[in-house]
């Protein structure tokens, strides 16, 4: 059993493997699997790294060092860092371990060419063999950390990765030593934080055969600052990757539509240095004006590589950041993992945007960079120079520095925002700031010598622009004057679609009247485990328990407006890629239409379960506007037993519980009568899948994607029937699809039909609203006249 070994090839292992091999290992392992062009390796597993603390006794002498730490003085942290490590590296290297690690390293160069061929026989041809470039063998040594139990930890960037590797000797010391940055300053801080037992924390080392990269660079398949769905971001630079991740250089920037795959985008930067291989070790190499003013990548080499991150991303089912080098005219994926920082909150509300201030002419524009992270920030300049001087940071203040590296996030979670000279989106500095909400702005030039210490200036960064004053101020002292602000009442409600846990506060202060549309995928992805693991494992109450809090997190704020919830409707695909999934989720050839929505409940009662007791759980803490919404409901005998199960939790106890269904299909829709009369609360009607429906078109499917259209007039006209039908019978009509979000003409046609709410995305409250204002006005003149 692979759980048994000290040591895998990536093929071995995939992403339901974290445990062993960590989330980089197991990444590798689901890419080589899927076919994708990795640079091929072996791991040493978490495993391998346990027994090593256990036979060298090092537990008891690393907790007694830990125990007496200030976690908030850094040379405190930084005293104890450097004791453990050298604990680690002075300990005796199991000699059974060496040599199974020696004796995979040797067989890397074959086995490697072994696999592309029968994997990869398209990839592995070339005009040179596989064996002349992995001869000797010159490895990367990677750091993969792992927690079992902490599924939704994050280790990116805490430990080290070797470069450069090469004979046996060295390739166990680095191993070693990849070992020991687990308990680096930055690691052994992030755990405290997160309040993780240091020893439950294991570390997989990843040998991997290194690309001696002539380009490189990151892509994400969505815009990692904007959230757009619809765009690949790719940025790129000369040499190898550890510079664009560092931010020491500036990339060049590229946008992709991921439709079509045209360019959108296309900002070229100059790059003064590289980092490139020389022999076996690394250097940093000048480059002429005219060397680092060309285009880092062709257009050829542009949608090659968007080609690449659209298909991870249709692999993953959800957005990735990719890493990627370019070798001898091959693209290589180095690195996959899904984007940590989608709709994380900026400190200051992205609606205090600078471009919507008359007065904007009186600030004096500083300096300005590429957008990193969206939000308004005001503080202090404060200028550092190195992690050294991070001491200096105080609450508020704007961090202002060449770049920034792991060591800057204790400096970086007290600023106000954040100005770097170089990096691009895709820099440590834009990546770390989105994480913790920060407004950022990188690659602004020359900034540590254009602002001055202490001097109050703005940061925009969703403009890339730094203001001299404090314009959030001023924008707050505008919003309160009287009379700025004309709210719409209508009787149709505007009810907003949610999915992020920690964007339900913010979205509860605009001018909303719920959600009608809480999407349960987004947190149990987050959860990252399949729910009949967590049945399997005995493990009910913390699935339970984790749903509840994120619940809570929206009936809480919105209270006492409505949150409809909408049940899991995970397709069977969605469901294999959580971990355990593959054990319980059939292979399905159309998902879309398949083993989804309310069949789901009737065959699997014991994972609908987990969810109503979860619901019931807040309704007990005494919250009365959370209800519960069926999707992909197909036949009313389906309703009949669903209400069966909901009864037995005790719901239809509660005199203000509601109990609604999506209407997504043609049976639904022309069957509609028939559910009403089992007994529902309320409708909405699921605009993406009932379209689908209704043409017959796979909206997943790019090829027919010009025939989907929610504005058909055969969909139109349904959607105006379910309304008609609801406003007959007296019963709640809503729609949550993307349609009214996209299309305000839409909300009006149903608004005269009669329909009780919409339910839009949160960028669409404001203009529904409007939109809907103007249509009940104009009912209501023909009503008077």
């Amino acid at each position: 059993m692979k759980g048994r070994k000290d040591i895998v090839w990536f093929e071995e292992v995939d992403k339901n493997d974290v445990g062993l091999v960590g989330g980089k290992g197991a990444n590798l392992g689901e890419m080589t699997n899927a076919r994708l062009p990795i640079p091929y390796g072996f791991i040493v597993t978490a495993r391998a790294y346990f027994d090593f603390i256990k036979s060298a006794k090092l537990q008891g002498k690393i907790d007694s060092l830990l125990a007496i730490v200030n976690y908030n003085n850094p040379p405190e942290i930084q005293q104890a860092s450097g004791h453990i490590q050298k604990l680690i590296l002075r300990a005796e290297f199991p000699g059974d371990l060496a040599k199974e690690i020696v004796e995979y390293y040797e067989q890397l160069p074959l086995k490697e060419e072994k696999y592309f061929k029968e994997r990869h026989s398209a990839f592995a041809l070339g005009q040179h063999s596989l064996k002349k470039v992995y001869d000797p063998p010159l490895v990367a040594v990677r750091s993969s950390a792992t927690a079992e139990d902490l599924p939704n930890a994050s280790f990116a960037g805490q430990q080290e990765t070797y470069l450069n590797v090469k004979g046996d000797a060295v390739l166990i010391q680095k191993v070693k030593e990849c070992w020991a940055s687990l308990f680096t300053e930055r690691a052994i801080y992030y755990r405290h934080e997160q309040g993780f037992d240091h020893f439950k924390v294991g570390l997989a080392a990843v040998v991997q055969r290194m690309v001696q990269s002539e380009k490189s660079g990151i892509a994400f398949s969505i815009d990692p600052v904007s959230n757009d769905r619809h765009k690949i971001v790719i940025e790129a630079i000369f040499g190898l990757g550890e510079y664009i991740v560092q931010g020491k250089v500036t990339p060049d920037h590229y946008e992709v539509s991921k439709g079509s795959f045209s360019l959108l985008q296309k900002k070229v930067s100059y790059q003064n240095v590289k980092y490139v291989k020389r022999g076996t070790e690394n250097k940093e190499v000048a480059l002429s004006r005219l060397e680092g003013s060309r285009p880092k990548l062709s257009n050829e080499e542009i949608v090659r590589i968007a080609l690449q991150v659209a298909d991870i991303e249709k692999h993953y089912y959800f957005p990735q950041d990719i890493e990627w080098a370019i070798e001898k005219g091959r693209i290589y994926i180095v690195q996959s993992r899904p984007i940590t920082t989608m709709n994380t909150s900026s400190k200051i509300n992205e609606s205090e945007s600078l471009e919507d201030q008359p007065d904007l002419r009186r600030f004096k524009l500083l300096v300005t960079g590429a957008p990193a992270s969206p939000g308004i920030g005001a503080g202090p300049v404060t200028i550092i120079f190195s992690p050294a001087e991070i001491d200096r940071i105080k609450k508020g203040d704007v961090l202002v520095a060449p770049q920034t590296n792991p060591d800057y996030v204790p400096a970086m979670k007290k600023a106000s925002a954040i100005i770097t000279e170089k990096g691009g989106r895709t820099s440590h500095a834009a990546i770390v700031s989105r994480e913790l909400g920060v407004p950022a702005v990188v690659g602004a030039e020359k900034a540590t010598t254009i602002l001055k210490h202490e001097t109050i200036v703005s940061v925009n960064g969703k403009t890339g622009e730094v203001f001299q004053g404090n314009i959030p101020s001023s924008i707050k002292a505008a919003r309160v004057q009287p009379l700025t602000v004309k709210k719409m009442h209508t009787l149709t409600k505007v009810y907003v679609n949610l999915a992020e846990p920690s964007q339900a506060e913010k979205i509860a202060k605009l001018d909303v009247d719920g959600v009608g549309l809480l999407r349960a995928e987004f947190m149990i992805a987050q959860i990252g485990v399949h729910p009949k693991e967590f049945i399997r494992k005995n493990k009910e109450a913390l699935f339970v328990s984790i749903l509840t809090r994120d619940l809570l997190k929206f009936a809480k704020p919105f209270s006492p407006r409505p949150v409809v919830y909408r049940a899991t409707d995970f397709k069977t695909n969605e469901y294999r890629h959580l971990k355990g999934g593959a054990d319980y989720e059939p292979h399905e050839e159309n998902p879309m239409l398949g083993f989804r929505g309310a069949y789901r409940y009737i065959a699997n009662p014991d994972v609908f379960s987990l969810e109503l007791r979860a619901l019931k759980n807040i309704w007990a803490m005494g919250y009365r506007n959370l209800h519960l919404m069926i999707p992909f409901i197909r036949v009313p005998w389906e309703l009949i037993r669903i209400k069966e199960v909901v009864r037995s939790f005790g719901f239809f106890d509660y005199p203000d519980f509601k109990l609604w269904i999506m209407v997504e299909v043609p049976s639904a829709a022309l069957n509609l009568v028939e559910f009403i009369k089992i007994g529902i609360d309320g409708v909405s009607i699921g605009s993406n899948d009932l379209t689908m429906t209704l043409l017959g078109v796979d909206r997943d499917n790019e090829e027919v994607a010009p025939l989907y259209d929610e504005r058909n007039p055969v969909v139109v006209s349904v959607l105006e029937q379910i309304v008609k039908t609801c406003s007959a019978r007296q019963i709640t009509c809503s729609i949550c699809g993307q349609a009214p979000s996209d299309y305000p003409e839409l909300i009006e046609k149903l608004v005269r039909a009669g329909i009780t709410s919409v339910s839009v995305n949160p960028d669409a409250i404001t203009r529904s609203r409007e939109v809907i204002y103007g249509c009940e006005k104009k009912l209501a003149a023909k009503l008077v006249k």
